[in-house]
């Protein structure tokens, strides 16, 4: 606030600074309390103490307010942006997320929404002093970045998380205009080719202030000897993050230029069919004298004979991710069992039963682990069902300092290999033993045992996401009425119904969203929850668009997808037709 609401004289202050101590001053004893208020809050960083010190009373309420630099925001169609804007005035930081994550598995269709063009419209002339934007699921155009670039002067930071509607434009426009920029990170982006080679769009001479580059998802070709330059002029870059064009030749090349590198994408990691090279370049010295290195990503297109000149950096990682590499067990085990400090592991389902046993047994200090399936097909076979309970539960035994476990098995109902049981004492060794745990991801063949233990264990879970599972609306009692910090919940092709949705009535209001699809929930049942909450938006739609008459006769009442959220300001003003908003 600008401004004492009794009248009171205007605050010397300018807009984008934080306040300092005996900048106000005013003869009201209210407001004297708000100015040590504003004091005291500059130093508060967490958001859910800010959230609750702006909920004593209005005088602490302006305070927070004013004070506030960083802004997160969960849902872009929980609040929209002018009362942010009105309401928040000297916001430096901004984190936005838009659809929810079961877009990323083609269940929303392409023009849903989720777009920024509103918000930064609305920030372009609120936040001059703006440094960093966060989004993550947004479509993002190419005249947003444009205003970006030109609105902010002092930018610094872009970070876009799967995130679309841009293009390689777009980036030139932000490499060539941000000349503060520290950081721009592109991570799992849908980014078109507009044929424009945005690298060379960096300023081609001086000393840059870039500190973190990550382009893996950039599925362009791109001039090399412009990077190559760049990251020479880049003497505090920490973060280089590299698309499948750069071959591990190149790779030796940048590392060479930047052993401070902390956190490393390695591109291809092959040679991408290059020939002629009279001695192979000495990999593994070169690896050897990024002592700093922690974090190591990329594997585009991996070739397994280079694996072994990555061993000097195994030791100290604390985050890998394979995610990309369709890594068998017996490659990934020579590697993993030096990874004693690992603390992040992804890989794709093809390191099998006996991978994942191998990381249970080396790294005790784990605290996310995701498995991502080779093929997302619902029907395929292979490695996506080698999972067993007993390597499920040694990973909880041996690792229970996780957080984050996302064990995906795509297919319907896939049980223990080796047993053909349910896999619910596996996941409920993950609840029971993980105390820590905060999102958890289960598939495979579970009962409403599972869901019990879920329900029972999971008090601190905030994230559950739930595929091809399920035995009745009992199920999702368990979760709804056990889990009591859930924020989100999606779920997708399980059998729960109109009954086991409307035991989370009470708590619907405290969650961020809620997505079911293919389930079996009603229009009739979406109608009365709508009824019973009206400040929920209850959005349901066909994940296609497109009518067809004969899955509609199969679907009968049942909806084909629920989205629901709370919201501020009600109904958003951008839905699609094919969207229905109760």
């Amino acid at each position: 606030m600008s401004e004492d609401d009794g009248g009171g004289k205007l605050r010397n202050s300018v807009t984008g600074a934080g306040p300092e101590p005996g900048e106000f001053f005013t003869p009201y004893p209210d407001q004297v309390l708000e100015n040590v208020l504003e004091n005291v809050l500059i130093f508060l960083k967490s958001r859910r103490d800010r959230n609750a010190v702006s909920l004593v009373c209005k005088s602490w309420y302006r305070a927070e307010a004013y004070t506030r630099s960083d802004l997160f925001i969960g849902n872009c169609y929980s609040v929209a942006p002018r009362r942010v804007t009105n309401r928040f005035k000297r916001i430096r930081s901004v984190s936005l997320k838009g659809k929810p994550r079961f877009a990323d598995f083609s269940l929303l269709p392409a023009d849903w929404g989720a777009h920024f063009t509103p918000w930064v419209s609305a920030m372009a002339t609120a936040y001059r002093s703006l440094e960093k934007i966060y989004l993550k699921r947004m479509s993002i155009t190419d005249d947003d970045l444009a205003m970006i670039a030109h609105s902010f002067p002092n930018f610094k930071e872009l970070v876009l998380v799967c995130c679309e509607g841009f293009g390689t434009s777009g980036l030139a426009i932000i490499a060539s205009e941000c000349r503060n920029l520290r950081v721009l990170e592109l991570v799992e982006d849908d980014v078109s080719d507009d044929e424009v080679d945005w690298i060379s769009f960096f300023p081609p001479e001086g000393t840059t202030h870039l500190e973190s580059l990550s382009f893996d998802c950039v599925e362009t070709p791109f001039n090399f000897e412009a990077l190559e330059r760049l990251v020479a002029r880049s003497p505090l870059l920490k973060k280089l993050r590299l698309n499948r064009y750069v071959s591990i030749g190149q790779l030796y090349r940048l590392i060479l230029r930047s052993p401070q590198l902390t956190h490393l994408g390695t591109g291809s990691f092959s040679t991408l069919g290059v020939i002629g090279q009279q001695q192979e370049p000495d990999y593994t010295s070169a690896f050897a004298a990024c002592r700093s290195i922690v974090c190591l990503s990329g594997f585009r297109e991996i070739a397994p004979e280079h694996l072994p000149a990555l061993l000097p950096l195994y030791a100290n990682l604390t985050s890998l991710n394979l995610s990309y590499a369709s890594i068998e067990p017996h490659e990934l085990r020579p590697a993993i069992r030096h990874c004693h400090k690992l603390q992040v592991f992804w890989a794709l389902d093809s390191i099998c039963d006996e991978g994942l046993q191998a990381v249970a047994d080396t790294c005790k200090d784990l605290r996310e682990l995701r498995v991502f399936p080779v093929d997302a097909s619902e029907n395929v076979e292979g490695p996506v069902s080698e999972m067993t309970n007993a390597a499920v539960v040694a990973m909880s035994k041996n690792c229970p300092e996780l957080v984050v476990f996302r064990l995906c098995i795509i297919g319907r109902y896939r049980p223990d290999r080796v047993t053909g049981e349910p896999m619910d004492e596996g996941f409920g060794a993950i609840v029971k033993n993980c105390k820590k745990l905060t999102r958890l991801a289960v598939s495979g063949l579970l009962t409403d045992r599972a869901f019990s233990y879920i329900g029972q264990y999971g008090k601190l879970v905030r994230t559950l996401s739930v595929a091809f599972n399920g035995d009745s609306d009992t199920g999702l009692k368990y979760v709804l009425e056990g889990c009591t910090n859930l924020q989100k919940l999606e779920i997708r092709d399980s059998p729960f119904g109109d009954s086991g949705l409307q035991s989370g009535l009470h708590h619907f209001y405290n969650m961020r969203f809620v997505w079911l699809s293919s389930c079996r929930v009603t229009r009739q049942g979406c109608m009365e929850i709508a009824r019973i909450l009206p400040k929920l938006v209850v959005e349901v739609f066909r994940r296609d668009e497109e009518t067809d008459e004969e899955e509609d006769r199969v679907r009968g009442d049942f909806v084909d997808t629920l989205y629901m959220y709370r919201s501020l300001d009600g109904p958003r003003p951008d839905a699609p037709q094919f969207v229905n908003i109760l």
